[in-house]
């Protein structure tokens, strides 16, 4: 993203903002409601087009490429996905192979074994029979990266996957990212969990009010400070041991120390 500036209805959201993404990271998007995270997102996935600035795609602008050579290569997992029909979970991981398609097409048994991989890789592949609406949250988060990865994509956009997960899958969900981006995806995902940052991401952007107010390793933006700042509230952020740091509410601290 070059210099990208967006507006709604007249109000500025985005204001000059510039951000490199290198293949293989994770990059963790901070900032408090209203700070500019999913209008962000909507601009890289092209859905939005700013009022003025580029987004490139290795080096192409993303305006020059059409939407189907695009999602080939760029995948959104959205916070929330609901389906009025309940397609079988086999069936919406191969909704991925979709861009590879012509207008009226037959999925192939490629398409299926490349749909079965995906369900393997993320171990869910006993979910292939059940209904998509009838499995959990978490459950479905991990079907839409099989999704993601099924359709081709090594960069995933992720709008707060983890909201409204259980600890359970919040953790299994992250454990997935951090493995997939070993092996060279990208993830580019909004958050409100500042821990989860400190946890896998290898880079963290802050935006407030628009703009970016910090860009660089957890070691080095993460803080007391700077989460006061951009949160308004209190914390402080630990280290337990070796690289392991964690975010703790200050309030809870002191009612700690005074226990």
């Amino acid at each position: 993203m070059e210099n990208i500036c967006f507006t709604y209805s007249g109000a500025p959201v985005l204001k000059d903002v510039s951000l490199s993404v290198r293949r293989g990271e994770v990059i963790s998007l901070l900032g408090p409601n209203g700070s500019g995270k999913t209008t962000l997102i909507k601009i890289l996935l092209g859905i939005y087009r700013p009022l003025s600035g580029t987004v490139l795609f290795e080096g192409r602008a993303i305006s020059a490429i059409t939407p189907k050579a695009l999602a080939r290569r760029v995948a959104y997992v959205p916070q929330f996905h609901r389906m009025v029909f309940a397609y079988r979970v086999l069936d919406v991981v191969l909704m991925g192979r979709s861009p590879h398609q012509s207008f009226f097409f037959r999925y192939s048994s490629e398409d299926r074994d490349m749909a079965v991989s995906a369900l393997e890789r993320l171990s869910i592949l006993h979910l292939k029979d059940k209904r998509y609406t009838e499995v959990s949250g978490g459950e479905r988060q991990l079907i839409l990266i099989a999704r993601a990865l099924a359709q081709g994509a090594d960069t995933l956009v992720m709008d707060e996957p983890a909201n409204n997960l259980d600890y359970g899958n919040q953790i299994r969900l992250l454990d997935e990212i951090r493995k997939l981006s070993q092996e060279g995806y990208t993830f580019i995902k909004s958050t409100h969990f500042p821990d989860h940052a400190l946890w896998i991401a290898d880079r963290v952007v802050m935006l407030q009010c628009g703009a970016i107010i910090a860009d660089g390793r957890p070691d080095d933006v993460m803080n007391d400070t700077s989460i006061c700042n951009l949160y308004k509230t209190e914390v402080a952020v630990i280290r337990i041991g070796g690289a392991l740091r964690t975010c703790i509410p200050k309030s809870i601290l002191t009612r700690l120390k005074e226990a």
